[in-house]
């Protein structure tokens, strides 16, 4: 409860004195060796703050919910010296290990093991060790209306074991949180982990000392949203390339996923791909649906909307010639998805091949076959399902060089395309 008017404060952390790290000396810590071929070898991550001296990385679980966790705390809601119960929350599906697991350059932003502490690290466990899984795995219905649409079409037919005659799709979903091996993640962007780890410094406001003071601690558990995979048929058939895969690899868009807003084709393709992966499933396949928290290519829903803004605002309107340059007036940058990180969830399913990407991002597919993956056919949405408002997105983005199976719009053509104005 807030102290009442003229109250002194009391500390509730003890002292008054306040820590600037909350790490202690390396002694006795558990050591990570990224890329070791066991969990063993490879050691725990420990992001928890109850004991520091096991603290082995910067930073702490749960990405930018991490925040949330403090204000729990400060309220006194939650004790610091919470320890998770574990009991029956394994994994619904065994993922893995995979040889990717085990080359330290093919995952670099996401814990291998993250999934099984429970069970690797028992022992660590039992010795009083607080670790924390980074991934959780269970099962679950899908339902949208747009696969019941599928399903009155005639598009999709239901079968009892992928699809339901009710229109829910069964899938199973992990949801994965970013940890950070520095070294291969600053290889990965060509730039010097020093230059990395001062940038991420300055940039978060000095929220991670341990970033420029600690170089021996190379794992990060970044303060970003994570992802969540949908996995359509059987997780251990991702891993053989016999086995015909449809995937889609998708950045999150709140306004167009969740409630439907028609300027740009994200829930739509989103839809579309998890038709095309369902209808893949059932002919004996497997569908991957990995949804990432970038929201407005990275730049936040505050900046989208304010690009929005400058859109509909500029002489001429909200045309297709226009839709990266105004973009990069408010901004600074056209995108900051940088796709460098995101196969890793890919590997971390033992993916070798997709047969049918779901995509029309030139980035997304470099990013994957760059990594290793080989890519067969590459699937773009359908004219019929592109929002009318959303013609500027689509059509700027196939002059610029995505992937479209037709012929793109030239200079002329891309003038002519016009959205709706703010007041429409």
């Amino acid at each position: 409860m807030p102290a009442e008017p003229g109250a002194a404060a009391t500390p509730r952390f003890g002292g008054g004195h306040i820590r600037l790290t909350s790490h202690r000396g390396a002694v006795g810590t558990p050591t990570i060796r990224w890329g070791a071929p066991t969990a063993a070898e490879r050691g725990p991550v420990i992001g928890t703050t109850a004991t520091r001296a096991h603290r082995n990385v910067i930073g702490t679980h749960s990405g930018s919910y991490s925040v949330y966790r403090a204000l729990a705390v400060a309220a006194g809601a939650l004790k610091r010296e919470h320890r998770a119960d574990l009991t029956d929350t394994s994994p619904t599906d065994t993922i893995g290990p995979y040889p990717q697991w085990s080359e330290p350059a093919t995952i670099v932003s996401m814990d291998p093991w993250g999934a099984s502490v429970a069970d690797v690290f028992a022992a660590e466990l039992a010795a009083g060790l607080d670790i924390r899984p980074t991934i959780a795995i269970t099962k679950a219905h899908v339902i949208l209306p747009e696969i019941t649409d599928a399903i009155a079409k005639g598009r999709l037919v239901p079968d009892g074991r992928i699809l339901l005659a009710s229109g829910a799709a069964l899938v199973t979903k992990a949801a994965v949180e970013p940890v950070w091996w520095l070294p291969g993640v600053a290889q990965r962007f060509g730039c010097a982990e020093n230059d990395l780890r001062r940038v991420l410094f300055e940039e978060t406001g000095g929220m991670y000392p341990e970033l420029v003071t600690r170089s021996d601690l190379e794992v990060f558990l970044p303060p970003i949203g994570g992802q969540t995979v949908y996995i359509f048929g059987s997780a251990t058939d991702l891993a053989d390339p016999s086995v015909e895969l449809t995937a889609r690899v998708h950045d999150e868009c709140n306004g167009s996923d969740v409630f439907g807003s028609d300027i740009c084709t994200c829930r739509p393709y989103l839809t579309h791909a998890i038709e095309e992966c369902i209808r893949c499933a059932q002919n004996g396949g497997v569908g991957l649906v990995a949804y990432s928290r970038k929201e407005g290519r990275a730049l936040g829903e505050v900046t989208k909307f304010l690009v929005y803004n400058a859109r509909k605002r500029q002489v001429g309107g909200d045309t297709a010639d226009q839709y990266f340059a105004r973009t990069e007036c408010v901004a600074g940058v056209q995108d900051m998805r940088f796709q460098e990180l995101m196969p890793d969830v890919l590997h971390w399913f033992g993916i070798r091949k997709i047969h049918r990407l779901v995509s029309m991002s030139n980035m997304k597919y470099d990013a994957i076959t760059s990594s290793g993956i080989d890519v067969g056919q590459r699937v773009n949405i359908p004219d019929e399902l592109v929002p009318p408002d959303a013609r500027v997105e689509i059509d700027a983005k196939m002059a610029a060089g995505y992937f479209t199976p037709g012929p793109a719009p030239d200079a002329e053509q891309l003038k002519k395309v016009k959205g709706r104005g703010l007041s429409q």
